[in-house]
């Protein structure tokens, strides 16, 4: 494997990290160590190097403490080299044993690989947590890859054999098998989930109907399986209870075609009982958890803790929900194509099963006879099963049983009923469990598509060996047997190849004929006959028992290898086997019951005759089955000879599974196998604990250890050539020549050389072979070799450094001997005089110092040289910055002439600004010389008013007379067009009474004969009935036009009271702006007493037009008197109606009461008439208090408005007073602003503050633009508003003028109303002039205030000089505050007025012009209507009694409404925190429940080492002495396991101690869970209950009203003809039922109507509440915008100033230049030239200063239309709240209408049943000859039930479409995208200004840097230069001083330029450069 590094997430968990694995140091130890495994307790095997040895026995010393041990020679077994640590096949191990294979398994467990293999086994360890090694990148990954090329996975086993299959053209399996809980099921997930990933079928075809569909039911066929087969055990959450065998098909091309399934050994008695802490299958308890009130009524289910079944009543599984798992096999089943009544039958069965626990039987008295003292859980189970209750009970308690030819009752016991009823239930759900598979294949089976090939998957329990086990254990531990012999079958056959290929001499052995013995014993049917075969003959004995089955098959098998006997009598086990996997024990207890399965033929029987097809087709099979005459005749001889008639006819369990397991068996020996082993790690369900001894059973059990076995008997070893010579080469040195040779020759050469024994080692043709051990021995002798070499090399090494160490030493002596010997000449010389003088003439000899000096020289040469090369470069790189500096300077230029174009424009911005603020004021001094002409206007119209009402008086009396004509006009025309509609109908209902009567018998056709007399009396009156109901029906519709007219109105009402309330915050907001604006303005106001003295005179000018306003006030106030006045009278007349309405419903309560003495009733309709009685007294009280609710509100809403107009007058009048202050203020300032002009024109900053001016002059143009277009706004809204108001006044007026005949009142207060109103039109007009005029002298004063404040800072110092006078001023403003504050009461008052009689105006206007021309109509009319009056007044008193009643019964219904929103709120509310409460209660009971899982998981731990110590305590005790121990030592080794047992059972105690504390708090917890889940369920149930029996009472309400209605008809028809009255009663039905029908159907189309509103309505209030939820956001996230701008603009700002103040610093520094310039530049006329180019750069930064600031103060434009922006957001934010208000308005409505609609509905269709139930019983009584006419209303009346049922289907439906319809608020988010796109692009172009300035700033820092740099280099070249020459010269340096040495700095900007005085000096040597040349 290739190795790596930086390994991913889930890589981590998949490849072994090699370079820790072949680290040199660990191969040494080992190598060193000689390390060995030995046995240990506590972990299995342990690592130990061996120390001595003593005979047998070996003293080793353990590697992770140090402690010395003796162990004896077999115990130890070999360790492997380091090289082969964590393999990923555990074939390839040289040791192969236990304690390798076990520590291989620990290390990789550890490093989370949990994937080995080991030869043809796939090893699984459960990890116990998810990993992130299944997702579709992973499977990608092993998809087309080969086994050996990828990690251990069992992905890499299913794409071998998907690749097998397809190449090979070979069916496949893989088997799956381990202990419980070890994850079988879940890798056979992963299994059949790859192999759908990679062979789906619509991936790569099209001509299937539906793509992936198989695929999809594949992986859905599990969730079903395993919550009907699947539990939780002790060791598993989610054990599979049953084995199953997943056949995929596969067509030619690779494709998945279908599937199949085959299941084995379903543990149906856990149907029944369970252990402690265990669960039954998970379907109960996810059918009693999920399903909803109306299956658990269908199905009769209960709580968990009613059924006997569920033993531990409701156990949660951790981190599972039951509800959601229920919801998800639901959702399997439909997926796979279950009907809904397949899943209603199944469903019922579970719940039958469950019922079947929960008969109780009692013992009779004297006989042992079973009784069944209650019944009711037996009728609920033969509902649920479609059986008889009696038959039942019958077959259970005294079943019928053959006795020779005859059939006998015979009574059970309470014993056998209860085995009975609990073999039918186990009976049961396992025919349940084999249909369900058998239609899941049936599902999955694609016979169209046949496969080509398929795949199997075999997920079986493994081995399984307890302390006793039964006969379940038998026939999984016989499974396992055969699947072993596969096993190893497989394995020597693939080994049998492997050698074959390699042409390896082998002498061949079946290692399947191993466990041959093993499976006869328990298979072999004669000649001994095995334990299956013994187990069914006893079956057909009448005395067998198991006693005497044990005895037959201890005689039988007792000499066989594999049988023994129980050693001892107290032994609680009957016989063992000894399995491939160990010693198993059985008890043979019940095994006879088990074997042949017997039931209650009886039962059968009836559930085979089941009404229920489904249980009956569960039981087709019922004479196969063993009967209770077989069980019985077990004890009883008598019975005996019934096995004669039944044999044959049924098979036992044994025979049954041992024919599927050799049918399984068949299959797979057909297939290529690959086999995965499951182990478990640990019993507690911990991830990373691994317990070795836990592991090294089920290794055994597994057989993974038997293939090792086979395995060592091999070559399991095998190397391929070239890495054989390239590792032990070094072994054999010379064996080898040099030159090429095969690798073949070599390794035989090798071989000799090493001389190995010919049976340890086989060569083939491109691997050798070795035996189990032979490559560790190879490996050891290579090591040692190795070492070898390296200390022959080490001592080289050392030889070499010592001798290089003593050459260094010899040559050191060698110079101390010369340096002795100069030493000794020098002592020898220096007293002799010839020496001394050498000495001394020496250094004065010129020739000694000639080359000091001539090195001197060259060195100096060398420097010069160097530092002219250097100034050469820095000279090149200054021209090529010089040439950059030009080309920026010239770019600058441009940029500078673009900015003076733009600053041209800019100024001719501003002139044409300022000409349109000349415009706007003279647009203002005409405003205002109209409001004048207004007023003048105003009093020729209060004139024209006085006429008007003169001449409106001269017609009242005229409209009073005309109309009543038109009423008269009115009711006559409607009166006849409703008797020609009635004849009509009442011509074709005689037509087709006469056919019919025409075809009855004869003696009908002389009654009719008799009575055509009174039948004709009884048609006028039906004739006038109908007229009634018709006139009712118009009323109603009227009544519903004018009540939802009204609803519109308060509707509008209130819509129109938000925008008040908004525009009072909007003028409140201003106040509070303007009020600022005063506070700072005050200070400056109070400067002048002059400007005070003015305002006094202007305030006496004010107090004159106060008092004429104050006179128009009074005038209208005595207009609204009168409206007042009139709107009393109006509460008196409506008072009046509501007398009336009482009277009538004492007048029905009256009539009620006769009728109740008429009726001759029964007690029951008596105790029903009483409750109608109570309710309808309720109702009544309800709808009083509603109406007192509906007036107190309309009241309140008058009041807020009323309010809210004078708050707004009053708003109005403090911003009038500010005005007019602002006004006065104004004049004194315009003084200071003329003197203060004066002294900003000699300021140099005079162009800067006229252009900022210019902008705030722009922004408030804009602002004055957009201003104006909210006045025009708010102007359109007004006169919608009038539209509206007038439209609800004419509602109202009709209204009253029917009802009350008060519409002559209303005409003379039209008239009078008529004239204010147009005075308040005018007034209005005014008054929006008056606000225009007001608006833009608020916005001069702004523009002012601006102005001033920036001046602020000069009058500092003449403001604490004012400040003394202000205060004697203060007291003289408070008092024309005053004046003002009167002033503006008044303009207040004429608002009010207005806005109130403007509704009234334009309405009573209109009405007078439709009176006018109906008028001229009615005068004609007027004299022949006057007759008719009287008869239509009559008319007219019944129609208000008939309104009357309808108005009592709609407001009934909208208490009703009321009531039902409030419940389901409170409910909603409750549920809620309900489910809170249940959340938190469930976290703490999940949290409980782990602590209780990991104690109960420790003590079964402790439990489970316990019974495995006992375990092998008792092996030792009763194990031969094989291997030659002692007596004595085995005593040793006993009593430390009992000490340590005795250790154990105390820690078990304590943890049993823990263990009860944990239960009982988890115990509380899950009470306390029951009960709040009961709580919240009982609260859901009783506010459907409530429900339900609100509308089930309505219904009655209606039904009974209608009964009454018809005993009426009864009785009249009964006083005017007695004999007569069963053919008018018959007619009458007739005509009412098609009335009726035609009734229904039209309220049906008006229903349908309603709906389609109300989901236009929903939709659009769901849209508006996401767009305002949206608009909110950006409110928001606009407001944080505007902050930041905010803080942005005051950077700015302050930026500008520093920028300010650097222009003026700059230019002092320049006049400073300028002059030292002038003083340097006398003589000098390249100074000049500098001089100049200085101050062109200076005037060139002065103007990008400048343009600086304009670019600031385009970024101040920028972010003052930013928050205008903003402004109109928030406004649309506004309009968007409005709109969702009145959206929810729309909505309450609607749902009003609705609800009133269907109570109407029922109403009529109440009244239809109702009728046909009188007409039924009074026909019942007296004519029997009718009968088929009552059976023909009963079908009409299911019709009108169904009718009903389709409406609440369509309502549903409708409810749909409204889920869908909230679909379209995703369009409206993505406009708010746009909107939220449009604010960010407003902001990048926000950021892109910034970055200009950015850019700009440091475009200029750039420069300035760069002309520091060239100055600077300019001066040290021309410093240089100049030295350098005068040194050539004279041979001395010369230095240059500046004449003024320093440097100053230019700010700019935040940018800064630095210039000295010696960039002037570097500037003149540039200059004068090449002048020392020429003068040279």
């Amino acid at each position: 494997m290739a190795q790596r590094t930086g390994l991913e997430d889930p890589e981590r968990y998949l490849f072994v990290d090699r370079a820790v694995i072949y680290n040199p140091a660990t191969q040494a130890d080992w190598t060193a160590k000689k390390l060995v495994w030995i046995p240990s307790e506590r972990h299995g095997f342990e690592a130990a190097s061996i120390k001595e040895e003593r005979g047998d026995e070996v003293m080793v010393e353990l590697a992770e403490n140090g402690k010395k041990a003796m162990v004896n020679k077999d115990d130890i077994q070999k360790m492997n080299p380091p090289k082969f640590s964590k393999v990923e096949d555990m074939a390839e191990l040289t040791c192969l044993n236990e304690a390798s294979v076990l520590h291989n398994l620990k290390d990789r467990y550890y490093s989370g690989l949990i994937y080995t293999y080991s030869g043809l086994f796939c090893v699984v360890i459960n990890p116990y947590k998810n990993l992130p090694i299944y997702s579709e990148n992973i499977i990608e990954m092993y998809r087309g890859k080969k086994r050996h090329e990828m990690p251990p996975h069992i992905y890499a086993i299913s794409e071998s054999a998907y690749r097998c299959m397809l190449q090979d053209r070979e069916d496949q399996s893989i088997l799956c098998t381990g202990e419980s809980g070890a994850g079988k099921t879940e890798n056979t997930k992963k299994v059949i989930q790859y192999l759908a990933h990679v062979a789906s079928s619509h991936k790569g075809r099209k001509d299937h109907n539906i793509p992936g569909e198989l695929e999809r039911q594949l992986l859905q066929a599990n969730p079903i399986l395993e919550s009907f087969g699947n539990a939780k055990t002790v060791k598993n959450d989610n054990s599979s209870r049953f084995g199953k065998f997943i056949r995929i098909n596969f067509d030619v091309t690779g494709y998945i075609v279908g599937a199949n399934i085959e299941t084995y050994l379903l543990e149906k008695s856990r149907a029944v009982r369970q252990a402690k802490d265990e669960r039954t299958f998970h379907i109960f308890y996810q059918l009693l958890s999920g399903a909803g009130e109306h299956l658990r009524s269908d199905l009769l289910l209960e709580g968990f803790n009613n059924y006997r079944f569920l033993s531990n009543g409701y156990i949660p599984i951790p981190g599972q929900q039951d509800k959601d798992n229920f919801q998800e096999t639901m959702e399997a089943m439909h997926i796979m194509g279950f009907s809904h009544e397949e899943i209603l039958s199944m469903l019922k069965v579970v719940s039958s099963v469950l019922q079947f626990g929960n008969i109780s039987f009692k013992k009779e008295r004297n006989t042992d006879q079973a009784s069944m003292p209650e019944n009711t859980v037996a009728q609920k189970l033969c509902h649920l099963l479609g059986m008889n209750v009696m038959e039942f009970t019958r077959a259970i308690l005294t079943p019928r049983i053959k006795v020779g030819r005859d059939y006998v009752q015979k009574a059970q016991t309470k014993e056998q009923a209860d085995f009975a009823v609990e073999a039918l239930a186990k009976a049961t759900y396992e025919r349940l469990f084999r249909w369900l598979v058998h239609r899941i294949n049936k599902a999955l089976d694609r016979t169209k598509r046949q496969g080509a090939s398929f795949i199997g998957i075999l997920d079986i329990a493994g081995f399984e060996i307890f302390e006793l086990n039964s006969f379940e254990q038998l026939c999984i531990n016989y499974t396992n047997e055969k699947l072993q012999q596969l096993f190893n079958h497989t394995m020597f056959v693939l080994e049998q190849e492997e050698y074959q290929r390699e042409g390896i001499e082998w002498n061949f052995i079946d290692f399947g004929l191993d466990l041959q013995p093993c499976i006869d014993l328990i298979e072999r049917p004669a000649n001994p006959p095995g334990v299956l075969a013994l187990l069914d003959e006893e079956c057909w004995f009448p005395k067998a028992t198991d006693k005497t089955f044990v005895e037959k098959l201890v005689q039988e098998q007792g000499s066989h290898s594999k049988f023994q006997k129980p050693r001892q009598l107290k032994d609680k086990a009957d016989f063992c086997i000894i399995h491939y996997a160990g010693k198993v024990d059985y008890k043979a207890d019940e095994w006879l019951m088990k074997n042949m399965d017997p039931l209650n033929d009886n039962v059968a029987t009836l559930l085979h005759q089941s009404s229920d097809r489904f249980v009956a087709e569960l039981w087709k099979d019922v004479d196969r089955i063993v009967g209770l005459d077989q069980v019985t005749g077990m004890t009883e001889t008598a019975f005996g000879s019934a096995y004669k008639t039944k044999k044959g006819m049924f098979r036992t369990v044994g025979q049954l599974y041992k024919e599927s397991l050799t049918k399984l068996m068949a299959t797979l020996r057909n297939t290529n196998p690959n086999f995965v082993r499951c182990i478990i790690p640990n019993h507690e369900k911990r991830a990373g604990k691994l317990d070795p001894h836990l592991v090294l059973d089920q290794l055994r059990c597994n057989g993974v250890l038997e293939g090792i076995r086979i395995c060592r008997q091999g070559f399991p070893n095998r190397i391929v050539f070239q890495e054989f010579r390239q590792r032990y080469e070094i072994l054999t040195p010379n064996a080898i020549p040099k030159g090429f040779m095969d690798g073949k020759q070599a390794c035989e050469r090798m071989i000799r050389a090493l001389e190995l024994d010919p049976n340890l080692y086989r060569i083939g043709q491109s691997k050798i072979f070795f035996r189990a051990g032979v490559l560790a021995h190879l490996e050891e002798e290579r090591d040692l070799k190795i070492t070898d070499i390296i200390i022959f090399f080490q001592a080289v090494c050392r030889g070499y450094l010592a001798r290089k160490a003593f050459a260094k030493k010899q040559q050191q002596l060698s110079a101390l001997k010369v340096l002795q010997r100069n030493c000794a000449a020098y002592l020898k010389l220096r007293h002799w005089q010839w020496w001394r003088v050498f000495t001394k003439v020496k250094p004065l000899l010129q020739v000694t110092r000639q080359e000091e000096e001539l090195q001197a020289k060259d060195e100096e040469l060398l420097k010069v040289k160097e530092k002219q090369t250097k100034v050469e470069g820095e000279l090149e790189e200054m021209e090529r910055k010089h040439q950059q500096l030009l080309e920026e300077k010239n770019i600058l230029a441009e940029q500078l002439q673009a900015e003076t174009e733009l600053f041209a424009e800019a100024e001719e911005m501003r002139a044409r600004l300022a000409a349109k603020k000349q415009e706007l004021e003279e647009i203002l001094h005409d405003l205002e010389s109209r409001v004048e002409e207004e007023e003048e206007r105003n009093q020729i119209l209060q004139n024209e008013k006085k006429k008007m009402q003169a001449h409106i008086q001269d017609l009242e009396e005229q409209l009073d007379e005309e109309e009543g004509a038109r009423q008269k006009l009115q009711l006559e025309k409607v009166t006849a067009e409703a008797k020609i509609k009635k004849m009509e109908e009442e011509i074709l209902l005689l037509e087709d009474q006469n056919s019919k009567f025409i075809k009855e018998k004869k003696l009908m056709e002389d009654r009719i004969a008799e009575c055509s007399s009174q039948l004709a009396e009884e048609e006028e009156k039906a004739k006038n009935l109908a007229k009634i109901r018709n006139k009712q029906e118009v009323m109603i519709s009227d009544l519903e036009e004018r009540l939802k007219k009204e609803e519109k109105t308060r509707q509008e009402l209130e819509k129109a009271k938000r925008k008040l309330d908004g525009e009072t915050t909007d003028l409140q907001d201003q106040i509070a702006e303007l009020q600022a604006q005063v506070d700072e303005l005050k200070v400056q106001l109070a400067k002048k007493e002059e400007e005070l003295q003015g305002a006094l005179a202007r305030g006496d000018d004010e107090t004159l037009h106060k008092n004429n306003a104050l006179k128009v006030v009074r005038e209208l106030q005595a207009q609204i008197a009168e409206l007042q006045e009139d709107f009393e009278s109006e509460k008196a007349s409506r008072n009046k109606a509501e007398k009336q309405k009482r009277d009538l419903s004492e007048e029905l309560e009256a009539l009620k009461t006769e009728l109740e003495d008429t009726l001759d009733t029964t007690a029951a309709q008596q105790e029903l008439r009483t409750k109608r009685e109570q309710e309808v007294a309720e109702l009544k009280k309800a709808l009083e208090e509603e109406t007192k609710n509906h007036e107190a509100q309309i009241q309140d809403m008058r009041q807020r408005h009323a309010t809210a107009l004078e708050e707004l007058s009053e708003q109005l009048e403090q911003a009038k007073r500010f005005k007019a202050n602002l006004e006065k203020n104004k004049q004194g300032l315009e003084t200071d602003n003329k003197e203060l002009a004066c002294e900003v024109k000699v300021l140099q900053q005079v162009k800067a503050e006229s252009e900022h001016k210019r902008k705030k002059l722009d922004a408030q143009v804009q602002e004055l633009h957009a201003k104006v277009s909210e006045g025009d706004r708010l102007r359109a809204e007004l006169v919608e508003r009038t539209s509206k108001l007038q439209n609800e006044l004419d509602n109202v007026s009709t209204l009253l003028e029917e009802a009350e005949k008060k519409g002559i009142k209303f005409a003379k207060d039209a008239a009078s109303l008529e004239s204010q109103l147009q005075d308040t039109q005018e007034l209005l007009q005014e008054e929006t002039r008056q606000k225009l005029n007001l608006s833009s002298r608020i916005r001069q004063l702004e523009e002012e205030k601006n102005s001033l404040q920036e001046q602020q800072e000069e009058e500092e110092e003449a403001r604490k000089n004012l400040e003394k006078q202000v205060l004697a001023l203060q007291s003289q403003l408070a008092d024309t505050k005053k004046k003002v504050d009167d002033d503006l009461g008044t303009i207040e008052s004429l608002e009010e007025a207005k806005k109130k009689l403007l509704k009234d105006v334009e309405a009573l206007s209109q009405r007078l012009e439709e009176k006018a021309l109906a008028y001229d109509k009615l005068e004609k009319t007027k004299n022949r209507l006057q007759q008719e009056l009287d008869d239509l007044t009559v008319d007219l008193d019944h129609q208000r009694q008939i309104v009357s009643n309808l108005e009592k019964k709609q407001k009934k219904f909208d208490q009703l409404l009321a009531e039902e929103k409030n419940i389901s709120a409170r409910y909603a509310e409750e549920r809620d925190r309900a489910e809170a409460e249940a959340r938190e209660k469930e976290t703490k009971a999940l949290s409980l429940s782990r602590a209780l899982e990991e104690a109960l998981e420790a003590k079964e731990e402790f439990e489970r080492q316990n019974k495995q110590l006992r375990a092998d305590m008792e092996d030792l005790m009763s194990s031969k002495d094989d291997v030659g121990k002692n007596v004595h030592e085995l005593e040793k080794s006993k009593r430390a396991l009992e000490q340590q047992v005795e250790e154990m059972r105390t820690q078990l105690e304590e943890l049993e101690d823990e263990l009860q504390a944990t239960e009982d708090a988890k115990l509380r917890l899950e009470v306390n869970m029951q009960a709040m889940k009961a709580q919240f369920e009982r609260d859901l149930q009783t506010r459907d209950e409530q429900n339900e029996e609100k509308k089930r009472l309505l219904i009655k309400q209606v039904r009974e009203l209608e009964a009454e209605l018809e005993d009426e008809r009864k009785q009249r028809a009964l006083a005017v003809a007695s004999k007569k009255k069963m053919e008018i009663d018959l007619k009458d039905l007739e005509a009412q039922i098609e009335a009726a029908n035609k009734a229904r159907d039209e309220v049906i189309k008006q229903l349908r109507k309603l709906q389609a509103q109300m989901k236009d309505y929903q939709r659009e209030l769901e849209e508006a509440r996401a767009s305002r939820d949206e608009i909110f956001a950006q409110s928001k996230e606009s407001e944080k915008k505007l902050k930041s701008l905010e803080a942005e603009i005051l950077q700015l700002q302050e930026e500008l100033a520093s920028s300010e103040r650097a222009r003026r610093h700059a230019e002092q520094e320049r006049d400073e230049l300028a002059d030292e310039i002038a003083n340097s530049a006398s003589g000098k006329s390249a100074l000049l030239d500098e001089k100049r180019r200085l101050e062109a750069r200076i005037a060139q930064l002065e103007e990008e200063l400048e343009e600086e600031q304009s670019n600031m103060e385009l970024l101040n434009d920028r972010f003052r239309k930013t928050t205008l922006q903003v402004d109109t957001l928030n406004t649309e934010l506004a309009a968007e709240r409005s709109a969702a208000q009145k959206s929810d308005n729309a909505r309450q409505q609607l749902e009003r209408q609705n609800k009133e609609l269907k109570a109407k509905l029922q109403e009529l269709e109440g009244a239809v049943k109702s009728k046909f139930k009188a007409t039924i019983s009074a026909l019942e009584a007296k004519i029997g000859q009718l009968e088929e006419q009552l059976e023909q209303e009963a079908k009409e009346r299911a019709a009108a039930n169904k009718l009903v049922r389709r409406t609440e289907k369509k309502l549903k439906e409708i409810f749909m479409q409204v889920e869908d319809e909230r679909r379209h608020a995703d369009q409206y988010k993505e406009q708010m995208e746009k909107a939220n796109a449009r604010m960010k692009q407003l902001k990048r172009q926000l950021e892109e200004a910034e970055e200009e300035a950015t850019r700009a700033n440091a475009s200029r820092r750039k420069l300035q840097r760069e002309l520091d740099d060239a100055t600077e280099a300019n001066e040290g070249l021309s410093r240089e230069v100049s030295t350098l020459k005068n040194r050539l010269r004279r041979g001395g340096p010369i230095s240059f001083s500046s004449s003024r040495p320093g440097r100053r700095q230019l700010h700019i900007e935040g940018a800064s330029l630095e210039l000295s005085d010696d960039d002037t000096e570097s500037k003149t040597s540039d200059v004068n450069e090449t002048q020392p040349p020429q003068s040279e």
